[in-house]
Parts: structure tokens; C-alpha cells; sequence
């Protein structure tokens, strides 16, 4: 089992901020069970600082750094002004999603009987995380749920909380395919290259071939990224050319500029 009890140095950590001193700020770790951490008037912010309440408050959520983590005295010492705007917001953004995957963990618990800490436990002990599971389910089902190797109930119903609660951005990239022949059974031939194209499987790719008119034909790959759609789309084209070369004719792939994401 991981031990996901005690933070690690340098690690960024969501904190409660529970109560203001003159000179420390006492915190709570909201991932790690409520832990308290503490940070120094010294960490609060750069230069100098005259009330440290003009820079932190009760029940404010706040993002922090881990300095040092003592097990035995029980002590995590913790820095604020280390973390930049980005580094806040990425934090706060997947500190949303975990706490977000841990809830549908929970559905997925009471719907398969499968206890929620065994499921986490399996989880974290393949990603680390609990969300990007959830994305590489929506992404590629087969594949994830044979990495988790869990119940049949319980993939199961995993794969449907996926599917209900996660919305994967995507991209499209678009060419055109330029095929001919000049064989007695020419159209024959672009049939079943088009069909190779169109059976070609890249994960997480969607693919989607249109005539256009002889001899060009539109296709379309949607994917999570840019780099599974190229890498999704030169698949597809080579794989309809291959079809074309074996009888002496000739193919290519024109690709498109890249559009712009679509949610």
C-alpha cells in the first residue's frame, strides 16, 4: 500500500489555514488527513513583512511548499511565498479533480461492493493519482481496465462513472488523401484502401473519411492531443498508400493547419 499519510520535501500541498500569529501561520494539509503544518513569518512572502495577517487569514485556502517533514516530532514546516501564480492554480485545478475522482470512487464503491480504500489503493498504486484514471478509462477503456486488473462488477462500473462524469478535451486535425489507380479494378482498389484507413486504430482516436471528388478524399482524426492525432492520422494515411503501392499505384497525405481545441 502506498503511504500516502506524510507529504514529501518540496511537494505542493493544499492547506486550510486554521490560525494567525504574530510570527507563524498554522495550517491544516487538506489531502493528508488534516495534518498541521506550519509556516514561519519568514515563508509567508518575500521582503519585509509587518502583519502577517496582510498576507494570510483564517479559513483561507492556500497552496504551500513542503520544507521539511518530521514523522517522529509530528512537525511539517511549510512555505508559501516558494509557489508562483502557475504553480498555485495547477494545484488548486488538480486538487479539484482528486477530490472529484475520489467522490466517484465512492459510486463506484456502493454500486460494485468493492470497498472505496481498495479500489483507491489499486489506483494509486498504478498512477499515483486518483483522476487521470478516470481520463484514461474515457480514452482507452480495454486497455486501462486490464492495467487495473479489477472485478469484473467493479470495472465495469467504473467505465460507466467514467464515461458519465469525465469530458476529455479535444483536438482535430484534418487532410486530404490523394489516391489513385489505374488498375482495370481501380475503384475496387480505393475502396479497400479508404477501409484500411478507416479500420487503422490509434488510441483515443477517432478517425473520419469524406469524399470529396476523385481523387481527393477528406480525413478527419479527433484525439485528446495534437501528438496522438498526427501520429493517429499518418497511421491511417500510410496504411491506405500501403493498399495502393501493392498494385503499382501511388498515394498521399496533404495535412491541414491545426484547428483550435473543441471540448
Amino acid at each position: 500500500m502506498q503511504d500516502r499519510e506524510w507529504p514529501q520535501e518540496s511537494e505542493l500541498v493544499v492547506c486550510t489555514v486554521e490560525n494567525v500569529k504574530d510570527f507563524v501561520a498554522f495550517v491544516s494539509l487538506d489531502e493528508y488527513g488534516g495534518r498541521q503544518g506550519l509556516i514561519p513569518i519568514s515563508e509567508i512572502a518575500t521582503g519585509w513583512i509587518k502583519y502577517i495577517r496582510d498576507h494570510i487569514r483564517e479559513g483561507q485556502k492556500i497552496v504551500c511548499k513542503v520544507l521539511n517533514v518530521d514523522k517522529t516530532r509530528g512537525h511539517i514546516d511549510l512555505s508559501l511565498k516558494d509557489v508562483n501564480e502557475h504553480q498555485r492554480r495547477e494545484k488548486i485545478r488538480e486538487w479539484k479533480n482528486e477530490s472529484k475522482a475520489r467522490k466517484w470512487i465512492g459510486f463506484v464503491a456502493e454500486a460494485s461492493g468493492e470497498p472505496a480504500t481498495a479500489l483507491e489503493d489499486v489506483i494509486y498504486n498504478k498512477y499515483g493519482a486518483l483522476y487521470p484514471v478516470f481520463e484514461d478509462i474515457v480514452i482507452e477503456p480495454e486497455t486501462t481496465l486490464k492495467k487495473l486488473g479489477l472485478p469484473k462488477k467493479a470495472s465495469e462500473t467504473l467505465l460507466k462513472v467514467a464515461r458519465e462524469s469525465v469530458k476529455v478535451p479535444s483536438v482535430e486535425v484534418t487532410g486530404h488523401l490523394i489516391l489513385t489507380s489505374n488498375q482495370p479494378d481501380g475503384i475496387t482498389v480505393i475502396k479497400n484502401a479508404l477501409k484500411k484507413a478507416s479500420e487503422s486504430k490509434s488510441a483515443g482516436a477517432e478517425i473520419e473519411i469524406l469524399y470529396i471528388g476523385a481523387p481527393t478524399y477528406r480525413i478527419k482524426v479527433t484525439a485528446p492531443d495534437y501528438k496522438k492525432a498526427e501520429k493517429a492520422i499518418e497511421k491511417a494515411a500510410n496504411a491506405a498508400i500501403a493498399v495502393l503501392e501493392k498494385t503499382g499505384d501511388e498515394g498521399k497525405l496533404v495535412k491541414k493547419p491545426k484547428s483550435g481545441k473543441s471540448q
